[in-house]
C-alpha cells in the first residue's frame, strides 16, 4: 500500500464530493430522494466503469518512464491551479469558498424549475460526475505513476464513503468540513507529486527516493506561506484606487 497516494486521493476525494454532496442534498429536498439518488448512483456507477477502463488501458500500454513525464507535468498544472486559488483565499484576495451559500444557490435554481423529476435527476448525475471526474484524473494520474492504483482507488473508495455517510446522517451541506484548508494540503500534495515524478521521468535523481516528495511537500507549503504573508502586506487594487 502506497500511503502518500492514498492520502492525497482520500482528500482529494473528500473534497469534491463535498461539493457533489451539497447539490444532491438540494436535489432531494426540493424534488424527493429517489431522482437524487437515481442520478447520484448513476454518475458513480459511471465514473467506477470510467476509471476501470482508462487505468487498464494507460497501466498496460504506456511505457512507465513516458507515463510519469506526462502525469508529473499534468500533475503540477492540476495542482498549482489549486494552490494558487488557496494562497489567493488564505490571504483574502479571493472569497473563501462556502458550501452554505452554494447549498441556498442551488436551492434557489432547482425551486425555480421544481416539479421536473428528469431535470432534478439530471441535476444529480452532473454534480456528481463533474466533481467526480476531477477525483477520477486524480486516481488515474497517481495511481498510474506510482504503480499504486489500487491505493488510489482505495483512498477515494474511503473519500467517497466518509462523506456520503455524514451526508444521509445530517441531510444538510457539510459547511464545518476544512475544505479551504484542505484544498491547500491537496494542491501542494499534487504539486509536490508532479514534481517528483516529472524530475524522475528526466533523470532526476531524488534523495531517498520516496521520502524527497515529504521535503517537496514542506517546501511548497513553506513557499505558499510566505506568499500568503507577502500577498496580505499588499493593499488591493480597490483600495489603491481608492487612494
Amino acid at each position: 500500500m502506497n500511503w502518500y497516494v492514498l492520502v492525497a486521493a482520500l482528500l482529494a476525494s473528500i473534497v469534491e464530493f463535498v461539493e457533489a454532496l451539497t447539490i444532491v442534498l438540494a436535489v432531494g429536498t426540493v424534488e424527493g430522494w429517489r431522482p437524487a439518488m437515481r442520478g447520484t448512483l448513476l454518475a458513480i456507477l459511471s465514473l467506477s466503469v470510467l476509471t476501470g477502463i482508462l487505468g487498464i488501458g494507460v497501466l498496460h500500454y504506456v511505457p512507465i518512464n513516458v507515463l510519469r513525464g506526462v502525469i508529473g507535468v499534468l500533475l503540477l498544472l492540476f495542482g498549482i491551479k489549486w494552490l494558487r486559488k488557496a494562497i489567493l483565499r488564505f490571504a483574502g484576495k479571493k472569497s473563501l469558498h462556502n458550501e452554505t451559500e452554494a447549498y441556498q444557490k442551488q436551492l434557489g435554481s432547482l425551486q425555480a424549475n421544481k416539479g421536473n423529476t428528469f431535470a432534478a435527476q439530471a441535476t444529480a448525475f452532473n454534480g456528481v460526475f463533474l466533481e467526480g471526474l476531477e477525483v477520477v484524473v486524480i486516481v488515474l494520474t497517481m495511481g498510474s505513476a506510482a504503480q499504486a492504483y489500487p491505493s488510489a482507488i482505495v483512498g477515494s473508495a474511503i473519500g467517497l464513503v466518509l462523506v456520503l455517510v455524514a451526508g444521509v446522517m445530517l441531510r444538510a451541506p457539510l459547511a464545518k468540513v476544512p475544505e479551504n484548508v484542505m484544498k491547500f494540503v491537496v494542491g501542494t500534495m499534487l504539486t509536490s507529486f508532479g514534481s517528483f515524478w516529472a524530475g524522475e521521468s528526466l533523470g532526476v535523481l531524488w534523495p531517498g527516493q520516496d521520502l524527497s516528495i515529504v521535503l517537496l511537500i514542506a517546501g511548497y507549503l513553506a513557499v505558499s506561506g510566505l506568499l500568503v504573508a507577502s500577498l496580505k502586506k499588499r493593499p488591493s487594487a480597490r483600495k489603491e484606487a481608492a487612494s
